[in-house]
């Protein structure tokens, strides 16, 4: 046999992308189209936007708190019987929960069980995404994380469609057998082994052999978790940044149909604000990704201009009034937010390495969890107390102006570092690191 297979950058790659681009799509796809049912829910529940919100809560703070557990789990077993796991439990998530009966049965299966289901097809699509691809991962990044615009353009007028004719019920019965898709996506993630996976295996199964007497977590889960990168600064500073930008991320989504239908306007067009913000959606994350693939200007610095973008325009939505300027608003919030999805994975990659990704997928996720927890509930006690929604959308866009504050720590920090460093390149904050752990796994 010959040697490994080095990185491909492209071949299979490009299906590994479209399983990405399918799993983004029916997870949050389905999650964004959720903004439609909420207030169906709401009103068949009588309850509170607090409590409505609990349910897209629970699925993000699900999803990040899980992430450790999937990143492992995907590397001690395989991403492909993970992802079919995975999408057999969104399934049942999404299934079982149009026959609750209250918030909390809603909260459980919608929230919880297709939470975890989420967490299960994320994390190992994503890794496997950046196994496949290195000079061309931007690109595949941008590409893959499409899916959630394509599939929410798609989804959100067809969940109120389903809604006019089979009652909210029917629509989450309806999306929960789509979601058995994610099996599918999961047989396509063939593995790939280059010479650096095949060292760090057979380190792995050396560390193995040493704790063979010892529990079935701690011997076969622990030895794929690499708890080093919570004492790495950068890191650390990274998941700051992420943990305040969702804090702000996942309400807007959630809320923009009952603001647009609190401004009087028709439910029809009110689902179309969300087709038009994936479409801009769709657009910024295909030409930021295209613009950090180019490598001219630093990943990092995009990423600082989208998100600080993405504030603005989060802070201006409750100022609209008619439907033009609802339109405008949510092209605007697309195409920012496109552009923030499409580049930060790439930024945590150049911050830690690829080698470290799946791990730091995870911690960066569990670390996030708690802005994700946070944020739509704090966003609806803001709109229960003032009466408008457009209160929940001044705290999301206040959270990631704040979030910006820590990119830019990051920033300065690795600048004054690399130029303490005599005889060695000034821009050492993303491919320094990489090269350091190439040239160690080497060694």
């Amino acid at each position: 046999m010959g040697p490994p297979a080095d990185v491909p950058d492209g071949g299979y790659g490009w299906f590994i992308v479209l399983s990405c681009f399918t799993v983004f799509g029916l997870t949050l796809g389905v999650i964004k189209s959720f903004g439609v049912l909420y207030i169906e829910v709401q009103q068949h529940f009588n309850s509170s936007a607090t409590a409505a919100s609990l349910v897209t809560s629970i699925i993000v703070a699900t999803v990040h708190v899980a992430s450790p557990l999937a990143s492992a789990i995907s590397a001690r077993f395989s991403p492909r019987s993970v992802v079919m796991i995975g999408g057999l439990l969104c399934s049942v998530g999404v299934t079982t929960g149009s026959f609750a009966r209250n918030i909390l049965e809603l909260c459980l299966t919608m929230g919880f069980v297709n939470g975890l289901g989420n967490a299960l097809t994320w994390i190992p699509t994503m890794t496997m995404v950046g196994v496949y691809f290195d000079r061309r991962l931007p690109l595949a990044n941008a590409l893959s994380s499409a899916g959630e615009c394509v599939l929410t353009l798609v989804l959100t007028p067809l969940s109120q469609w389903l809604i006019d004719i089979y009652s909210w019920r029917g629509a989450m019965l309806i999306l929960g057998g789509l979601e058995l898709n994610l099996c599918v996506c999961g047989a396509l993630l063939r593995p790939l082994k280059t010479g650096k996976d095949l060292k760090h295996a057979k380190e792995v199964e050396a560390e193995e052999g040493h704790q063979e007497d010892q529990g079935f977590f701690k011997s076969k889960i622990l030895p794929y978790v690499d708890f080093t990168l919570i004492a790495n600064a950068d890191f650390m500073m990274y998941s700051m940044f992420g943990l305040f930008a969702a804090l702000g991320f996942f309400a807007p989504a959630l809320f923009l149909v009952p603001f647009a239908r609190s401004r009087g306007i028709e439910e029809y067009q009110a689902a179309a604000l969300m087709s038009i913000n994936s479409v801009l959606d769709l657009i910024g994350r295909l030409s930021f990704g295209w613009v950090a693939n180019m490598r001219i200007i630093k990943t990092v610095h995009l990423l600082v201009v989208t998100v600080i973008l993405l504030g603005v325009v989060l802070l201006l939505f409750p100022l609209a009034s008619s439907y033009v300027e609802l339109a405008a608003c949510s092209a605007a919030f697309g195409l920012a937010f496109g552009g923030t999805v499409a580049i930060h994975i790439t930024v945590l990659a150049e911050v830690v390495g690829a080698r470290r990704l799946g791990s730091a997928l995870g911690f960066f996720m569990l670390i996030r969890s708690f802005g994700g927890l946070l944020g739509p509930p704090i966003a609806g006690s803001f709109i229960d107390q003032m009466g408008d929604y457009g209160a929940g959308f001044f705290m999301a866009g206040a959270a990631l102006i704040i979030s910006v504050f820590f990119l830019i720590l990051l920033e300065v920090k690795s600048q004054r570092s690399s130029s303490n460093k005599r005889g060695e390149p000034k821009t050492k904050t993303a491919s320094g690191h990489k090269a350091e752990e190439e040239a160690e796994v080497e060694r």
